[in-house]
């Protein structure tokens, strides 16, 4: 090197993607796989083995957004805010922007493919003035999130179980006690499968997304198919029409309504958590993040618009003694037997849904755990089995503290503050690095081999402020004025800023 170029550098700001200073990387780097390099350059040593593909990182990150018991557990959020308009017109609009979030998340993955991911992004990001309280504000919501994705989907798994049973049994009314004992039943089985070897856990997941995608493409043609009635198929005007079950103006309650298309469209980050087993890991974890949010942007917009077509009565699906109204749904427009087959298939989608919801989460734990965030419990979580060389003690953590929250169960409506606090949890974390990458950072993020080129600016602008609206939108209870209970109280909220540790 001249002297003229080192000067040339020396007076370019250094790029931004790295815990180490410019230049100054680990010993023996060059003796290390590209992998290995990458990992070693961002800080850490490699500890998993390296046994997921891009085929099997997508599969436990479409998995994790589970898109038929997805639509099916939140359903009380989409129709009974805003109707029909809320799985037609309200997804297009709303996934436009979640899109983004993808899309600029899969940049920062490219560049930074470690397990912490968003968290580690957001520290080097905001730099060491502000790095500290972006990765506080980003570790926590981010695992908020994921300490919550297996309890809120097993919650709707065991739902739909025991509203199959009602629809067999009318006599039968399924009781908390009853729901909290089933998920918690569910909650073990996954816990114990995500105690396994990596090689076993992909292998798991590969084929639950098979089935996962299935049974969807089953339902999407079963339903339009076998559906009764006269007639068949709701005309345009009620399929994309709003019909306001709050007490809010229909701008707001479509608004409010895509708390269920959120809470839906959030698993594809599984895929940066899983970045530390991945192989090309910079290539294939990005990949595997636009995959999973494009097509479950295309396939949830279909099964959501025959939702939208099909349905006869919002009300009476809402209000069914069944309590779960994606069972009451099918009743409704399908022979009974066809109705039993198809929530049938959703049970075991949500199955493996609340699987992957249950080792992505364990990643993160760990990640956390290797850095201390989580002060003296840090030393037994951030262990790797020496058996199975995954992070089973973070598996079994995360699972006390998922029984935990189910206690929430008994409290009747609070059960809801699950899913709107993993809605606004996970898009807090999404877009805290992404926002400091604009404002902060801007030319010096060094990027990585996959990148949005020229678009990488209007996009994360976009997912930005769509996230800085939907966030008070979110906490909206559905009713206000002298309507408002404390029952009917959006405890959202204060779930969150009580869940954060001082």
């Amino acid at each position: 090197m001249t002297t003229s170029e080192g000067q040339h550098r020396a007076s370019q700001p250094a790029a931004v993607t790295t815990v180490f200073a410019e230049g100054d990387m680990p010993d023996h780097i060059a003796e290390m796989s590209e992998d290995e390099a990458v990992l070693a350059a961002l800080g850490y040593k490699q500890e998993f083995k390296r046994e997921f593909s891009a085929w099997t990182t997508f599969a436990v990150s479409f998995a994790v957004m589970g898109l038929l018991p997805s639509i099916a557990t939140t359903m009380w959020y989409g129709l009974g805010y805003a109707g029909p308009a809320a799985n037609t017109w309200g997804w297009l609009l709303s996934v436009f922007f979640i899109i983004c979030v993808a899309a600029s998340m899969a940049e920062l993955a490219s560049s930074m493919p470690t397990s912490g991911g968003l968290y580690y992004a957001a520290a080097v990001l905001a730099g060491p003035k502000y790095g500290p309280f972006a990765a506080w504000i980003t570790g926590w919501s981010n695992w908020f999130v994921q300490v919550t994705g297996a309890p809120s989907v097993d919650y709707g798994c065991a739902a739909m179980i025991l509203a199959a049973a009602s629809i067999v049994n009318p006599d039968y009314t399924p009781t908390n006690y009853q729901t909290f004992l089933l998920t918690v039943l569910i909650m073990l089985t996954h816990a114990c499968i995500s105690s396994m070897p990596t090689l076993w856990i992909a292998n798991f997941n590969s084929v639950g997304t098979t089935i996962n995608l299935l049974c969807l493409l089953i339902t999407i043609i079963t339903i339009p198919t076998a559906t009764m009635g006269d007639p068949k198929f709701q005309p345009n005007e009620i399929a994309w029409g709003i019909q306001n079950s709050t007490d809010w103006p229909d701008g707001v309650a479509v608004l409010m309504s895509f708390l269920s298309i959120i809470w839906t469209m959030s698993g594809y980050d599984a895929s940066f958590h899983l970045s530390e087993e991945c192989s090309n890991a910079a290539i294939a974890t990005p990949r595997s993040i636009v995959m999973t949010a494009g097509s479950g942007s295309i396939l949830g917009f279909i099964l959501n618009a025959i939702i939208a077509y099909t349905i006869k009565d919002v009300t009476e699906v809402l209000k069914s003694d069944l309590g779960q109204p994606f069972a009451a749904y099918l009743i409704q427009i399908l022979p009974r037997n066809v109705a039993l087959a198809v929530l049938s298939m959703t049970i075991v989608c949500a199955y493996m849904m609340g699987q992957g919801c249950m080792v992505a989460a364990s990643r993160v734990c760990f990640a956390y755990a290797r850095d201390d965030c989580f002060g003296i419990v840090s030393r037994p979580l951030k262990q790797v089995n020496r058996h199975t060389l995954t992070p089973v003690n973070a598996v079994w953590f995360n699972t006390s503290i998922g029984i935990l929250l189910l206690l929430l169960i008994f409290g009747g409506a609070a059960i809801d503050a699950i899913f709107s606090i993993g809605a606004i949890a996970a898009y807090v974390a999404f877009t805290t690095p992404i926002f400091l990458k604009i404002v902060l950072v801007g030319n010096r993020f060094r990027r990585g081999p996959w990148h949005l080129g020229p678009l990488s600016l209007p996009s994360g602008i976009a997912a930005c402020c769509f996230v800085l609206v939907m966030l008070p939108i979110l906490c909206f209870p559905s009713v206000r004025g002298e309507n408002l209970t404390l029952e009917d109280m959006n405890w959202t909220a204060l779930v969150y800023v009580r869940s954060q540790p001082s």
